[in-house]
């Protein structure tokens, strides 16, 4: 009876402390490269196309290109900063934590800076 109860105990043991280890993320390897971003927006699925180059990204969506300066906080943070803004709504950073890593994509959180609402996407690097 000893026996199964130490049996038991070590294996939730193992269990716990498996569970307590986040899987590594390796966030540098996509601090350079091509990426392809997709999002529906309303009923219509759109495709981003982004460089980044360490702390430049050029963006190119629905055939305009746009650049941001990028500010990493840590390896798996940074903020986004529009150089031309064309109104308000770009004139906000946005703060992305990448959450996930595998060997070409990364899951991600963004929120404007400043406001609470975060929301979850996924880039993958195509180059």
């Amino acid at each position: 009876m000893a026996s199964s109860t130490t049996q038991f105990w070590t294996l939730l043991l193992t269990f716990t402390l498996y569970g307590c280890f986040n899987t590594p993320r390796e966030c540098n390897d996509f601090k350079n490269g091509t990426f392809e971003f997709t999002t529906t927006i309303g009923t219509r699925i759109e495709t981003s196309v982004f460089t980044r180059d360490g702390a430049l990204e050029i963006e190119t969506f629905q055939g305009k290109s746009d650049t941001s300066d990028i500010r990493w906080i840590n390896d798996c943070e940074y903020i986004v900063l529009k150089r031309n803004p064309k109104n308000m709504a770009e004139e906000k950073a946005i703060h992305i934590k990448i959450l996930t890593t595998e060997t070409n994509a990364y899951t991600f959180e963004y929120n404007a800076v400043g406001t609470s609402k975060k929301l979850r996407g996924k880039v993958v690097k195509i180059d």
